[in-house]
């Protein structure tokens, strides 16, 4: 039996989750269409300047790879390694790094709740065999990455070229989770 030639990776990142807090505490607006996390209060309306400088940040969080930064990145000291921001980003700096402790808190809380009720299931396989199914071909490759969250709604956003986000809701209920991946799958296989 040969392996599939797609590739889904699950995560419940750190570092996704401290650029979500500090989305919410500094009121930034942008991804206008992704709810915002349970348990974050959100802040006063982030200044431009803050607002540019995090959407640059969050690509560079959600995917690396394809958003590389043109100048030197430096890490934010009180987010140890989960913040590294372009050397001219000092309005996010400055703004950001009061909040160090509580984003990591939250962030730590998060992953450690998301890793003892992650249940490791076919269900991506399971997924795709639906979509082959209904599709009447074999999938096409592809890569995916999935950033499970505790978002304040249920569903899944595009968050990248190749990322999505899932709320934790939908991603615990196993039919409700393959019948939403279908869409994603339809656009990627």
């Amino acid at each position: 039996m040969t392996s599939p030639e797609w590739h889904v990776r699950e995560d419940c990142g750190r570092s996704v989750l401290v650029a979500l807090y500090l989305r919410q505490a500094l009121g930034v607006r942008h991804p206008a269409e992704l709810p915002q996390l349970r348990g974050v209060a959100r802040g006063q309306d982030a200044s431009d300047a803050v607002e540019m400088q995090w959407r640059r940040y969050w690509e560079m969080t959600v995917e690396p790879e394809a958003h590389l930064s043109p100048t030197p990145l430096e890490l934010v000291e009180s987010f140890r390694t989960h913040v590294a921001l372009p050397v001219h980003a000092g309005d996010l700096r400055d703004a950001a790094e009061p909040l160090g402790a509580q984003a990591l808190a939250y962030a730590e809380a998060e992953y450690v709740r998301y890793e003892r009720t992650h249940r490791a299931y076919r269900g991506y396989a399971g997924a795709v065999v639906e979509f082959e199914r209904a599709a009447g071909r074999r999938a096409h490759p592809f890569r995916l990455d999935v950033q499970v969250l505790p978002l304040s709604q249920r569903g899944v956003w595009w968050i990248g070229s190749l990322t999505v986000a899932v709320s934790d809701t939908l991603r615990g209920d196993v039919a409700a989770f393959d019948a939403a991946m279908q869409p994603i799958l339809r656009e990627l296989a």
